[in-house]
């Protein structure tokens, strides 16, 4: 009876075995001749994907335009993750335009951004609407404005400043893309709930409310590549990724409910004034708070509104800011030219006598800079923050390319690959070329937004376009007027694998003085 057990243990790890090397075989032969992955029974086109998966925003760029620019990816059988990538601008227009009711972001994304529960990320239909329309007015309130400036320039100031110059005097290595994650939380956090979280300082302190935001990013990743089905189970099971989820988001709500507290308290107490409103503005909790806008919206203005409300803004405005400084100061520093060119317009700006010295910029000197602006949305262009996005159909539907789509499959817009194809943008596609964004009147040229995608494009495209723009020069213009960027030699630069734009092994460089 042992020997039958035995033997039967041994088939079945040979068996094992046998399924194994199977599935390895089919790995390493997931792609076709043209570099497009093979399309298997039952497995579709996932043994393809795991081996691109690395490089996932690399290879999209190589591999879509072998595909007319457009690709059906078929996924596992009977798990409805066929996902068709496109970086066809009329496709975009379509979708996010022309037929944007028929495609809102889905129950899928629902699900898969659950954390953000009810905020305009998560909203379709008129719940998005009507969270829009109030976002709106929030944004151009003069008093977020005069709390935007003021932040930014103290930022600046008390928190980037003193780092830039102790590395500079030490003459050390650092990670400037971790400078940057810490300038633009400590910012959007005051932004947004009038609290700074102090990320940013000589100490570099571990946060976990800002390690546990990444760990979401990276979460979130794992869940669009995975069925439901499985991520769900592990959700149910409280193991693997969605554990760290699960803990992630217990961590977030603590300290935004502390925040939503800390607040009522402020002002049941009166602790903001007229003078403190007159010089530094109200955040935009306080905003939510002051001015109710349930008669006008409908939105139920309680705690849960509120955690949801500043969770969305908090994402919105941490990641793409802190992934465009990375990439455009790596850009511009590794492009002497273009840096030339911003200095100079920097000092036509700065009075007769100054042109030489250590000096900050204000966000009104900064208002009609042309070439640096030029500059940043070239970087988006390259870089965008956000590498994709994912539609869900309504209603089975035909693109302007000819492909069919139904509710059953995905629609991603590669908006990495799309700042690479010589069929939007020209030959010259993939250099860093800024003066591409300026017209022959010499004003910044317009381009469609479902061409350059780094805002959105179409009724959702991104409220907070001009706030993002007014930080990134203010903290540009500080750091190219005022230092020298070195890269470490040999150090890896590539992208990571996240639903935001960062490089893997973070920036590391050295910085140096200009002036005495």
């Amino acid at each position: 009876m042992k020997e039958m057990v035995f033997s039967s243990l041994l088939a079945s790890i040979g068996y094992l075995e046998i399924i194994i090397a199977i599935f390895f075989f089919l790995v390493f032969c997931g792609l076709g001749n043209n570099g497009l992955p093979r399309n298997y029974p039952f497995l579709g086109m996932f043994p393809g994907l795991l081996l691109l998966i690395q490089k996932i925003h690399e290879n999209s760029a190589k591999l879509l335009p072998r595909a007319g620019g457009t690709f059906l990816l078929k996924g596992l059988w009977f798990t409805n993750t066929d996902t068709l990538y496109t970086v066809d601008p009329a496709n975009v227009n379509y979708i996010t335009s022309t037929n944007f009711s028929n495609f809102p972001k889905g129950p899928e994304f629902k699900k898969i951004f659950d954390f953000l529960g009810d905020g305009i990320f998560n909203s379709d239909f008129d719940l998005w609407k009507n969270q829009r329309k109030y976002v709106r007015e929030l944004i151009i309130n003069q008093r977020y404005h005069k709390c935007l400036v003021k932040t930014i320039d103290d930022k600046v100031k008390d928190g980037l400043i003193p780092i830039l110059e102790f590395m500079a005097k030490e003459d050390i290595i650092f990670d400037l893309q971790d400078v940057f994650k810490r300038f633009t939380f400590d910012t959007i956090c005051k932004l947004v709930t009038g609290f700074d979280p102090g990320c940013l300082s000589l100490e570099f302190p571990d946060v976990p409310f800002l390690k546990v935001m990444e760990n979401i990013d990276h979460v979130i990743v794992i869940r669009h590549l995975l069925p439901e089905i499985i991520w769900k189970l592990q959700k149910r099971l409280g193991v693997g990724p969605e554990k760290k989820l699960s803990k992630a988001v217990e961590i977030v709500d603590q300290v935004i409910g502390k925040y939503i507290s800390m607040k009522h308290d402020e002002l049941s107490k009166g602790a903001k004034t007229k003078e403190d409103d007159e010089e530094e503005g109200y955040d935009l909790l306080t905003l939510c708070i002051v001015n109710d806008g349930k008669a006008k919206t409908g939105l139920k203005f309680d705690n849960k509104f509120l955690r949801d409300t500043i969770l969305n803004f908090l994402v919105a405005g941490r990641d793409g800011v802190n992934s465009c400084l990375t990439w455009f100061i790596w850009l511009v520093f590794t492009h002497p030219e273009v840096e030339k060119n911003i200095r100079e317009e920097l000092r036509a700006i700065i009075p007769v006598g100054e042109a030489e010295k250590w000096r900050l910029f204000t966000v009104e000197e900064l208002k009609n800079v042309v070439y640096l602006h030029a500059a940043l949305c070239e970087a988006l262009r390259l870089y965008p923050p956000v590498p994709f996005q994912i539609k869900t159909p309504q209603e089975p539907d035909i693109l302007p390319s000819g492909h069919h789509v139904h509710p059953k499959m995905r629609v991603m817009f590669n908006a990495y690959a799309m700042g690479r194809m010589e069929f939007i943008w020209g030959k010259d596609a993939s250099d860093f070329m800024p003066q591409r964004w300026i017209s022959d009147r010499g004003t910044i040229k317009h381009e469609p937004s479902y061409k350059f995608l780094s805002f959105n494009a179409g009724p959702r495209k991104c409220l907070g376009k001009e706030t993002s723009f007014t930080q990134m020069k203010v903290v540009t213009a500080a750091i190219i007027h005022n230092y020298h960027i070195e890269m470490v030699k040999d150090h890896d630069f590539s992208l990571n694998c996240s639903v935001i734009l960062h490089m893997k092994h973070g920036f590391k460089v050295r910085v140096k003085k200009r002036w005495a």
